[in-house]
């Protein structure tokens, strides 16, 4: 126990060399108290960067409860040293049943939060069925990733959303960097964890082209890959195109992919009747939020039988006797596969985080139960920030040049 908890420190120790921006906050926190007394219940991948967000938290003040996002992404060794070293409420465990996960997220929403921080929105969806036992206090709550905005808009268009969401991922410093660097390295990484195969060469499909896809698409393609992608919209169709991508339907590119990463947040993107037409050896991988984009169930009824040949690697034998192999479950495979994204890019999507608690604290009153975006200025706040670490200096607007962007007068 000793040595993973000094494992586990030393990734959290680690990871806040590589996050100077988040850092810089939890300075401003500390001095300033921001957060005091403030409860905060979250509901993220259990790593070493969220380590550093939730301790920053803490130095603010803060009473945080956390519980992880996902059943194979929590990292022991971490959630082991924020308890012990940190002080840390933290309900995780890699592997968790679902009883246990949604066990675990009751747990961190018994402190009744003033805030919830959250990474697929399965903690707002909980607490929104039960708001009389947790939710007396809640004064507005975040969301990280794509999947879960989707179902808080979802939730607002319905009228249905009982307090007011920060879109974390819809800011800029976050999702051209988290969902694009970030996912890009993390998936590629995952995938090699598990098979040790060499990409180049390989028919490599994308389903999917949002800014996790794009990522995935130009890291395969980095490797060596023929990268094919598949998509329902138009414009992103026509964009991978441009890109220099292969796109085609996902009923052609099952043909000939050799590895498939969905990355989509919808259900059944890669469906039983395109299974059916893989090759044999096809390797399945999952980066969206759910594991619900490969139709894992219909896969177990067309196999003769499954069995697990590496660590995040389970081989199913279809009828005919080819071989599909699908990584970490269907789920995240950045994340149980691997380490996730690196710290330096969750610098940004964290200082978002802590900035968005700040926000929240400071405007709850007048804020109502919709879904937002930070203001820009923190955005641009954050940009600013990180390249400043970067040691990069670009330019600023003359008067001249402010005045002439500010004026419709002057033309040809």
């Amino acid at each position: 126990m000793k040595d993973n908890l000094k494992e586990g420190l030393n990734k959290i120790l680690w990871a806040e060399k590589q996050m100077p921006v988040l850092i810089s906050i939890r300075e401003r926190f500390k001095h300033e108290k921001t957060l005091e007394g403030v409860k905060i219940s979250a509901c993220l991948h259990v790593t070493p960067e969220t380590a550093n967000l939730v301790i920053t938290l803490k130095e603010a003040g803060a009473e945080v409860a956390l519980c992880a996002s996902n059943p194979l992404s929590t990292k022991d060794d971490v959630a082991e040293a924020l308890r012990s070293e940190f002080g840390i409420k933290v309900y995780a465990r890699h592997g968790a049943t679902k009883e246990e996960y949604y066990g675990h997220i009751e747990q961190a929403l018994s402190i009744e939060p003033d805030i919830t921080l959250d990474d697929g929105a399965d903690l707002t969806a909980h607490l929104h069925q039960n708001m009389e036992k947790w939710g007396k206090n809640v004064k507005g709550g975040t969301e990280e990733t794509t999947t879960g905005v989707i179902r808080l808009r979802s939730m607002a268009k319905n009228k249905v959303l009982k307090y007011p969401i920060i879109a974390v991922n819809d800011s800029k410093t976050k999702y051209l960097f988290d969902n694009r660097y970030g996912t890009g390295q993390s998936t590629i990484d995952g995938i090699l964890r598990a098979t040790n195969i060499l990409i180049a060469g390989k028919n490599f499909v994308v389903c999917g082209y949002g800014w996790c896809g794009r990522g995935v698409a130009m890291r395969a393609r980095g490797m060596g890959a023929k990268v094919i992608v598949t998509e329902v919209d138009p414009i992103k169709a026509l964009e991978a195109k441009m890109d220099g991508f292969d796109v085609m339907k996902i009923e052609e590119a099952a043909k000939i992919g050799d590895i498939f990463v969905t990355v989509t947040g919808d259900k059944n993107v890669i469906d039983v009747h395109h299974i059916e037409k893989m090759k044999d050896g096809a390797i399945l991988a999952n980066s969206g939020h759910f594991n619900v984009e490969i139709n894992i169930e219909g896969l177990r009824k067309i196999s003769e039988k499954s069995e697990k040949i590496r660590p995040n690697v389970e081989k199913y034998v279809l009828k005919d006797g080819r071989e599909i192999f699908l990584l970490a479950e269907g789920r995240l495979v950045n994340l149980a596969a691997a380490e996730g994204h690196p710290p330096d890019v969750m610098d940004m999507s964290f200082s978002n985080q802590a900035l968005a608690c700040e926000y929240i604290i400071k405007n709850h009153e007048k804020l109502e139960k919709k879904v937002y975006t930070l203001p820009f200025e923190i955005d641009e706040h954050i940009a600013k920030l990180k390249l400043k670490t970067m040691g990069v200096e670009i330019d600023e607007l003359t008067d001249e040049q402010r005045k002439y962007l500010e004026s419709w007068e002057e033309g040809t």
